[in-house]
C-alpha cells in the first residue's frame, strides 16, 4: 500500500489542501497567500526601520 502523499500526487483534487475556503478547486491558493503575508511582513518591517533610521538590505532572490 502506497503513501497518501503519493495518491495525492496522482489525483490532486482529492487532496483536500487544494480547495479555498468557498471550496473552489485552487491548487497554488496556499502558497500565494504564503508570499503575500511573506511580502506585507516584510513590508511593514521596511517601514519601521525607515521610521527610525536604520537602513536594510532586503536578502536578493535567487
Amino acid at each position: 500500500m502506497g503513501e497518501w502523499s503519493d495518491y495525492f500526487e496522482d489525483f490532486p483534487e482529492e487532496n483536500p489542501a487544494n480547495y479555498d475556503e468557498s471550496g473552489r478547486y485552487d491548487p497554488n491558493g496556499i502558497q500565494r497567500q504564503e508570499r503575500a503575508k511573506a511580502d506585507y511582513a516584510q513590508q511593514r518591517l521596511d517601514e519601521v526601520l525607515k521610521q527610525k533610521g536604520v537602513f536594510h538590505r532586503r536578502p536578493s532572490k535567487e
